[in-house]
């Protein structure tokens, strides 16, 4: 169609298992996914991000060559995208490329704090001939709020039904939560949605440490083991939980070292019931934040890599009777597209000078226009 614009959103999240990357086309108020491409990162490159989410020795140096890699990967699943679609770069208007968040400190030390997404945006301008939008969280924060999560109004417009409210839940590395009221409502109420907790990183490191294997393959491993109820309680204790939304939380809080400390007399369990722990904690905090602040939801859809997890699928089920429990594909996105063609969204926005935020979400004082425009 004439009015057909195309956009590009890329992801990496706080799973660091690589990029997955969209090339979205919007048209009468709709959004189609017209490609899809992933790229895993390097080893080296996963272990450098991972590390630069805690202090450490010649940090600034190690970030600005960690954000040139990233954009290289950025550049090729740009390429896969064009390729696989046929599609001219110059028929792109942007390219929305989140970076990767290694610290997120809304809010604290000085009232504003900061949020730092390594990435190098010139550099994947230059290498994709396409205009980039990135830097999307800061805007948010300056103006009061969280910056995170912004996935919010995206789900409300993609997921959104009438007659009934719905629930996403976004398991990456962190999980976050949004409540969409019905699209039809007579009056508009306040989407709702904060992030819940952790989502796959705590599962992804015990497996790893384990196993040697990256991600807890359907969560097989986890189904072998029992729930440690002792742990499981140390777990959610954690003052994090008692917080009410506007909240945001990451790799900062919610990472190896916290997990070490929290097993105390337990590290020498064996590791598939720590696992089973893991997992049963992901998916009752999830669902108790369901019970409490969105308990008129019926509908709970999932998406992000938690989604391919069968066994974490069936505790939220276990957990929430009632409620139907549906991986994304059954509502027109598979799981692994949603966050990509969130940035795509959310680079449209900006590129239309439209807010990308929700007040109602991240606590800022008003809506905002998200993100820097760097020309190709």
């Amino acid at each position: 169609m004439a009015d057909a614009e195309l956009f590009i959103g890329l992801m990496s999240g706080t799973s660091l298992d690589g990029v997955d990357g969209v090339l979205a086309e919007f048209s009468g108020g709709r959004m189609a996914v017209r490609a899809y491409a992933t790229a895993s990162f390097p080893d080296a490159l996963r272990a450098e991000l991972l590390a630069l989410n805690t202090p450490g020795d010649n940090e600034l140096h190690r970030a600005a060559l960690a954000g040139n890699g990233l954009a290289r990967i950025y550049a090729g699943v740009v390429g896969h995208l064009l390729a696989d679609s046929a599609t001219p770069a110059a028929h792109v208007i942007a390219v929305g490329a989140h970076g990767q968040t290694v610290r997120h400190r809304p809010s604290e030390f000085d009232g504003v704090g900061y949020t730092l997404q390594i990435n190098n945006p010139s550099l994947l301008a230059e290498l994709a001939g396409i205009d980039v939008v990135a830097d999307f969280r800061s805007r948010d924060l300056a103006a009061g709020g969280q910056g995170a999560p912004l996935v919010p109004a995206f789900h409300r417009s993609l997921f959104a039904l009438p007659g009934q409210s719905v629930a996403v839940l976004n398991i990456g590395g962190i999980s976050n939560l949004s409540l969409l009221p019905a699209a039809d409502a007579a009056q508009d109420p306040a989407v709702l949605g904060f992030d819940c907790g952790p989502g796959n990183a705590l599962m992804d490191h015990w497996c790893q440490l384990h196993t040697g294997q990256p991600f807890d393959r359907g969560g097989q491993w986890a189904a072998t083991g029992q729930v440690l109820p002792e742990l499981l309680a140390r777990l959610k204790a954690d003052p994090y939980f008692a917080k009410v939304p506007p909240k945001s939380t990451g790799r900062d809080l919610f990472n190896p070292g916290w997990l070490a400390a929290s097993l105390g007399a337990g590290a020498n369990a064996a590791p598939a019931d720590v696992q089973a722990t893991l997992t049963e904690f992901t998916a009752s905090v999830c669902a108790a934040d369901l019970l409490r602040y969105g308990k008129d939801s019926k509908l709970l859809i999932v998406c992000g890599g938690g989604a391919l997890n069968d066994h974490l699928l069936a505790r939220l089920r276990a957990h929430l009777p009632g409620v139907q429990v549906d991986a994304s594909t059954k509502h027109g996105l598979p799981p692994q597209q949603v966050e990509a063609a969130a940035f795509a969204w959310l680079a449209r926005r900006m590129v239309r000078r439209e807010a990308g935020n929700l007040a109602s979400v991240t606590g800022a004082s008003g809506a905002r226009v998200l993100g820097a425009l760097y020309p190709a």
